[in-house]
């Protein structure tokens, strides 16, 4: 077994005690990393790892931590023996720049389309060869998966997805024209193709998580189904139910 820590105080903490109960107890799932951190700092784990065939044990040391585990030095043996995995795809975003140079990204919650200046960005988005919407003025747009519609897709007033609807959220964000489109939800086997309609005049980024490509130009976006990371949660607060309790509370909100 294998711990991937946070440099904060906090995760150092959490570190030092679990290093504690492990020397006493032989735990099975061997090869599972335990990782001490934030949202944030599992994402960045995950990704570095993304090839890795083994489970990873999220603990919480940050603020909310949706995708971590809450940690109790009393409880930690049984809930990290009765967890349970749950298998979530990254989307994979690739863009070509105004210089015509191509990246590619993943992002495990979503993939942000963002004005870089003061202007308004201007989009079209297409799903394969079917029109989303033809002309979007806004200050971006959001594609998301279910795990991570409870993130900043939530706050854009996106709809939270369940972990097996096997859907993708796209969402505005601001827009101006048209006023009234909400985004859309569609099967998380489309390819999404998104275009700056205006690149000189309304630059905009794209953001894969945390990976930021400036002046993109062409956006295509897609869920790689080739990448599994395998993700361990407590029984009684799997990652199911969390995204039903948030649900709940956007229904009762």
């Amino acid at each position: 077994m294998k711990i991937i820590s946070d440099k904060n105080l906090s995760s150092l903490r959490i570190k030092k005690s679990l290093l504690n109960i492990l020397k006493k107890i032989k735990l099975k799932k061997s090869n599972t990393i335990l990782v001490i951190g934030g949202d944030g700092f599992m994402l960045q784990t995950l990704k570095k790892n993304k090839k890795s065939k083994r489970l990873f044990y999220g603990v919480n040391s940050g603020n909310y931590g949706f995708l971590m585990n809450k940690f109790s030095s009393k409880n930690f043996v049984r809930n990290f023996t009765k967890s349970k995995t749950v298998s979530i795809s990254p989307l994979e975003m690739t863009v070509k720049n105004n210089k015509n140079n191509t990246k590619k990204y993943i992002a495990i919650n979503e993939v942000s389309i963002l004005r870089q200046s003061r202007q308004a960005a201007n989009l079209s988005v297409y799903s394969g060869k079917q029109k989303i919407i033809k002309n979007l003025i806004s200050d971006g747009i959001l594609v998301s998966t279910p795990a991570g519609s409870t993130a900043y897709n939530m706050s854009v007033y996106g709809p939270i997805l369940s972990l097996n609807s096997k859907k993708l959220s796209i969402a505005p964000i601001s827009a101006f024209r048209p006023r009234r489109w909400k985004g859309k939800v569609i099967s998380d086997k489309s390819v999404i193709n998104i275009n700056n309609l205006n690149p000189i005049k309304r630059p905009v980024s794209a953001v894969a998580d945390n990976n930021e490509v400036r002046n993109a130009k062409k956006i295509v976006i897609k869920i790689n189904k080739k990448i599994k990371f395998n993700l361990l949660y407590d029984s009684n607060r799997s990652l199911q139910k969390k995204i039903k309790l948030e649900q709940l509370k956007n229904e009762t909100s």
